[in-house]
């Protein structure tokens, strides 16, 4: 066979791309050929040649590789196996299927198993830029799991300074409003009216940071720990809500509708927070009639999708997004009492098992929550991809 022109750029090796590359192959004609044509376009080969799984499996564990090359037939094995067994190992190694004739709709039944490409033996020229690829979506896997990881760690730890924080304020808040309440109760009309008045302030703002660092320890504490996922009946989750709203019920004369709900897998805990926070958030942001409340889901596909539709203020079409916002407040405390993180805590509780939540609405036409829960069929499956 005639030797090949050497790539220009061979000539320094310096230059040359370190490859590890493990093929799954049985011809030692096929073995050179492949390894002569990644080294004359710009990479220093390091190989091995495997033949069966079990030498494949000994060499995935042993030794890093930067990319599998494999025939799709061989005596003992059919190397497309290469990719189930690097995803039973947890390694993401690209394999590109070097092999004979394959046809289309193999080869497109190959890339959608894992498979990163396939070139054909008799064009070999190709193989170079196919690595190329490979190795870039690679890199590109691993950056995303690096910022995704990193991303993870950052939340965790400020959820844990938020913790943190909120519970060491506790105590000396508690006491701020224990004194500041004393003061009003002893004093009030002893002194002259600005000092009553003071006092008040003193007062209201202590119950108000009391109740904001209360709310911003059970945001920080939603997934901190985990959630426990569990058979979950909805229609229990609502009656408990409604049970904890009993007073803001009774007070407003509202009333709370439902249907059959399903049995969902949730976290009993957080369901009956998620439906207490929406139930209550319809009744704080009620029009002049009292709150006309209702919830219903429907099943869609591999999700059970969920409405609490109201006879409220509504809410403007620039806000439907950022009302899930940490702090995000539309109105002032004077109008409508609370600390803005209601609606972050159902983002995070819905987010938490999987689902999505968003708002319909429209100025004075009430308002619809909606959120959507997987299945335990689609969870499932989710863990298996």
């Amino acid at each position: 066979m005639a030797a090949s022109q050497p790539w220009p750029g061979n000539s320094r090796r310096q230059e040359a791309q370190p490859l590890r590359a493990l093929l799954v192959e049985d011809q030692p004609a096929d073995i050179e050929l492949v390894e002569r044509t990644l080294r004359d376009h710009g990479f220093e080969v390091t190989s091995r040649a495997v033949q069966d799984e079990e030498g494949f499996l000994t060499e995935v564990r042993t030794g890093p590789y930067d990319v599998v090359l494999a025939d799709y037939n061989l005596p003992q094995w059919n190397g497309m196996e290469a990719v189930s067994v690097l995803r039973r190992e947890g390694l993401d190694i690209p394999v590109i299927l070097v092999t004979g004739a394959l046809g289309e709709i193999k080869a497109v039944e190959c890339l959608k198993e894992g498979a990163a490409d396939y070139v054909l033996k008799d064009n070999l020229t190709r193989l170079p830029d196919s690595v190329r690829q490979a190795l870039r979506e690679k890199k590109l896997r691993e950056e995303n799991k690096r910022v995704q990881e990193e991303l993870g760690r950052s939340n965790r730890e400020l959820e844990q300074f938020a913790y943190v924080a909120s519970h060491d304020l506790q105590e000396p808040l508690r006491m701020i409003a224990s004194y500041t309440q004393l003061l009003a109760e002893r004093y009030r009309g002893q002194l002259d009216d600005n000092a009553d008045r003071y006092i008040r302030y003193a007062v209201d703002g202590a119950v108000r940071m009391q109740a904001l660092i209360d709310d911003l320890l059970t945001f920080s504490r939603i997934g901190n720990h985990g959630i426990s996922l569990q058979n979950a009946d909805c229609n229990e989750a609502v009656e408990t809500a409604c049970k904890n709203l009993e007073a803001a019920i009774r007070e407003t004369g509202a009333e709370v509708q439902y249907d059959r709900l399903p049995v969902v897998v949730a976290d009993g805990r957080l369901l009956v927070q998620l439906f207490q926070n929406l139930i209550g958030n319809s009744i704080k942001f009620r029009a002049k009639e009292p709150p006309r409340i209702r919830i219903s889901a429907e099943k869609h596909n591999r999700e059970w999708a969920f409405a609490i539709r109201d006879n409220g203020i509504g809410i403007a079409s620039q806000h439907l997004q950022s009302i899930f916002g940490i702090f995000k407040r539309l109105h002032t405390h004077e109008e409508y009492p609370g600390s803005g993180i209601g609606l972050s805590i159902c983002k995070k509780i819905v987010e938490q098992h999987g689902g999505r939540i968003w708002v319909e609405s429209a100025p004075e036409q009430g308002a619809t929550f909606k959120f959507v829960l997987p299945t335990l069929l689609a969870r499932k499956q989710g863990r298996n991809v």
